[in-house]
Order: structure tokens, then C-alpha cells, then sequence
């Protein structure tokens, strides 16, 4: 049985664990989940690898929502490299789910982009494990997590 690992942090203003969770519950079976939660984003590199080496997990999702600040912006980026290090390290796939205070207009807005990109990314990674061939359907699409797609472009 596969496992996928749930990582978020404490920092977040929305439950974007639950709503990851929540729609894998809709997706699919066949797998199991483990959560594990943390203080803020610069803490998810080593619960994913802990989630990959611990726990056995197939796949992790990162989940985060940096501050509006400069230093909040510095360490979602710091983050991000620590997650891809961590992918290259154990050779499994992070989904980084990062959801930044100032992509939002106001506190509802902000709540259903952390809502949506969780869920939406969760369809992701079940996908990589699962149905990687409808990724490839998908390949070059324009899809957007969170907010409205932006299509393809076409060539003539």
C-alpha cells in the first residue's frame, strides 16, 4: 500500500493539511496518510524527508503559507531549496504547496486559494502515484492551483 505524507506548519492561517487530506479521502484508495505538523515553512524540508525515510511515504505535500513580509519571502524561498534538496536526497516527490498571504486581496480570498491550491495539488500527487498518464494529458495546459487556469497558447 502506498503512503503519502502530509506536511504543514503551525505558521499557516488556514488548515490546508485538512483540506489535502480531505480531498485524497475524495480522490481515491489505496493508500494510507500520515501527517506530520511543524512550526513554519523553513521546518518542512526535514518532516518531508523524516515522512520519505520514517515513515515510508511514497510522495510528500508540503504545505505553507509564508508572510507578506521581505524576511517571509526569504524564508519560503530557503524552504523551497531545502524541498528540492530533500527530493533529490531520497529520489521522491515533494509537492510544494505554498499559498503567500499577499496573493490574496483579503482574509476570505486568502482562505479559499489556501483551500483550493491544497486540494487541487492533493489530485496532484495522487495522480504522480497513481494515474501519472493523465498528467501527461494535462501536459502543457496552463493549469493554475488555486486560481483560474491561464490555458495553453498555440503555435499558429
Amino acid at each position: 500500500m502506498k503512503t503519502i505524507g502530509i506536511a504543514d506548519t503551525t505558521f499557516a492561517r488556514y488548515d490546508m493539511g485538512h483540506s489535502a487530506i480531505d480531498q485524497l479521502q475524495k480522490t481515491g484508495t489505496g493508500f494510507r496518510i500520515v501527517r506530520y505538523t511543524v512550526p513554519g515553512v523553513k521546518d518542512l524540508p526535514v518532516a518531508a524527508k523524516k515522512l520519505i525515510e520514517e515513515q515510508g511515504c511514497d510522495l510528500v505535500i508540503a504545505l505553507g503559507m509564508p508572510g507578506p513580509q521581505q524576511k517571509d519571502k526569504m524564508c519560503s524561498h530557503e524552504a523551497s531549496t531545502g524541498l528540492i534538496r530533500a527530493q533529490l536526497m531520497t529520489n521522491k516527490h515533494i509537492i510544494e504547496v505554498f499559498v503567500h498571504e499577499d496573493e490574496a486581496k483579503d482574509d476570505a480570498e486568502l482562505a479559499f486559494l489556501a483551500d483550493s491550491r491544497a486540494r487541487e495539488h492533493a489530485i496532484n500527487a495522487y495522480d504522480l502515484l497513481f494515474r501519472p498518464e493523465s498528467l501527461t494529458k494535462r501536459a502543457g495546459t496552463g493549469l493554475r492551483q488555486g486560481f483560474a487556469d491561464a490555458g495553453p497558447v498555440r503555435y499558429r
